[in-house]
């Protein structure tokens, strides 16, 4: 289909310049409307305005300028019709081929702290997506089109068809544009359903519209009989695993995916260097040390036998000595995550085709809210941002913890928030020695920590100990002080905290409590 004519209306106006001379060194007429119209004719390009073109100025404050018969009629009549072809002559409306329309800014302007309702209001369109709409539903002879990054590839089309775009490339088009609009109008829904009946904002909209983009179709899921697929946000939030660049390997699997989110999100929270070790979405070792080298050999250390076949994770550049520590270990490893990786490391790496390395960007933000699917629902929460620090601590035992032990502490309650519930970490010298995840009963959790560190002949003689949550009895404090367990970090709040409390002075223990709960389902 050959472009003879093209509206273009522009709030993002973002290389539009370029592909209005494109289009009429094809010999394309131009619509356009206000800002877009000056901006073009500045340039030099011959340009009718839409109130000339249809007769009706702008209006109302501009709430009105292409709504008119002239504009949807030329959009909207069918090319394969005779009876719309003769319909749109009979009223002298020549057919519009082509429509470039992006939206006003209503994200960017409901993202400012201080924007009032009618600011917001008033930043609502009406005729953008009504023309997008019109466009797209008309595919087979229109052209729509959003986003500026298509107008060189679209020029190219051009230039090779001798001024037409192809059904195909139409067809990709409005897909595009409903998607478009789908979420300008998601957008608004979920802005305004976000404030009450008085106008004041509320955390969780009444009515949630959800928009992602799948970036892959998986193997399979977290089984094989299973299907999957991986979407993102539109725009991931900083920092988050959704921005990986994979640099080598097989495609990743569902399981992939959210274990390397599970590391990813524990290593991020640390300062110093660090390394975290997951296996089935569960810290299997974390160490933190003076570098990435150390760090590492402390974390696998830890549990070397789950480590195999697990997802490493580390929060600064790689170099050829961790991966030479790796390789000496012969240590399988699904996944591999950092920020950067040194051309030496890449190197060693090349060799091992099948490990899946992955870059992304460093960053501490959370996700404004983490959802969860259940049976004909979604669970919304906000993240659990919370990292206790020394100032946090209530010592509650005769006890106090040394400064050492209270740097201990804050890393085992750090590795806590990430291990499922029940969750007990014994720590020492900043590493793990022994992690209990994801067991009914505390005590077990326990049990499991200190056989964990026995299997890896690591000694719990004078190690920290992170609970999750309050131990609901004594006995928990019983089996880890006899493992050699000198302090404990926990927060308190169980109806027996006073048994609990008189356990850890009987066995000599120091205790802190922190008043914040980290349960992890």
């Amino acid at each position: 289909m050959k472009i003879r004519q093209a509206l273009i209306s522009l709030s993002n106006k973002n290389h539009a310049l370029e592909f209005a001379q494109g289009l009429v060194a094809h010999g394309v007429r131009l619509l356009s409307t206000g800002g877009t119209a000056k901006m073009l004719r500045d340039a030099g390009l011959e340009v009718t305005e839409v109130g000339d073109y249809t007769g009706f100025p702008e209006m109302l404050d501009g709430r009105v300028k292409t709504l008119h018969p002239k504009v949807h009629g030329g959009i909207l009549a069918r090319r394969d019709l005779d009876e719309h072809m003769a319909t749109i002559e009979e009223n002298g409306i020549p057919p519009i081929d082509l429509v470039c329309v992006n939206l006003y800014p209503f994200r960017e302007t409901v993202a400012k702290p201080d924007v009032t309702l009618a600011e917001a209001i008033e930043n609502i369109d009406i005729g953008g997506p009504a023309m997008l709409r019109s466009a797209a539903k008309n595919y087979t002879g229109v052209a729509v089109v959003t986003d500026p990054e298509d107008y060189p590839a679209l020029l190219d089309e051009m230039t090779a068809s001798k001024g037409s775009l192809s059904l195909a490339s139409r067809f990709a088009l409005a897909r595009k544009a409903f998607v478009h609009t789908a979420r300008y109008d998601a957008a608004i829904a979920n802005w305004l359903t976000s404030l009450d009946d008085q106008q004041q904002p509320q955390l969780f909209p009444d009515k949630l519209q959800l928009a992602f983009d799948r970036v892959e179709t998986l193997r399979y899921g977290e089984n094989p009989h299973q299907q999957a697929a991986f979407y993102r946000d539109p725009v991931p939030t900083a920092g988050s695993i959704a921005n990986y660049r994979q640099l080598q390997g097989k495609e990743l699997s569902y399981n992939n995916i959210a274990d390397a989110d599970a590391a990813w999100e524990c290593v991020k929270t640390f300062d110093t260097p660090a390394c975290v070790i997951i296996k089935h979405a569960n810290p299997c070792g974390v160490a933190v040390s003076a570098s990435l080298l150390t760090a590492y050999e402390k974390a696998f250390q830890t549990d070397s036998t789950s480590a195999f076949g697990g997802i490493i994770a580390f929060n600064g550049t790689v170099d050829s000595d961790v991966v030479t520590a790796m390789n000496a270990r012969k240590h399988f490893v699904e996944v591999l995550l950092a920020p950067a990786f040194t051309g030496a490391a890449r190197e060693l790496l090349a060799a091992k085709q099948n490990l899946r390395v992955l870059e992304l960007p460093l960053a501490k933000i959370c996700h404004a809210l983490e959802m969860k699917r259940v049976g004909g629902g979604l669970l919304l929460q906000t993240p659990d941002r919370f990292n206790v620090q020394a100032s946090d601590l209530k010592v509650v035992t005769r006890i106090a913890p040394t400064a050492g032990q209270v740097e201990d502490l804050l890393f085992a309650y750090r590795v806590a928030k990430f291990v499922k519930s029940n969750a007990i970490v014994f720590c020492g010298a900043g590493m793990t020695l022994g992690v209990g995840a994801g067991q009914m009963s505390r005590v077990d959790s326990t049990r499991i920590a200190v056989s964990k560190a026995q299997n890896a002949c690591l000694d719990l003689t004078g190690s920290c100990v992170a609970s999750d949550a309050f131990f609901p009895f004594r006995d928990g404090l019983d089996v880890l002080a006899a493992a050699g367990a000198r302090a404990v970090i926990q927060p308190g709040g169980s109806m027996r905290d006073e048994e609990v409390i008189a356990a850890a002075n009987d066995h000599g223990l120091a205790m802190v409590f922190t008043g914040a709960r980290h349960f992890r389902h």
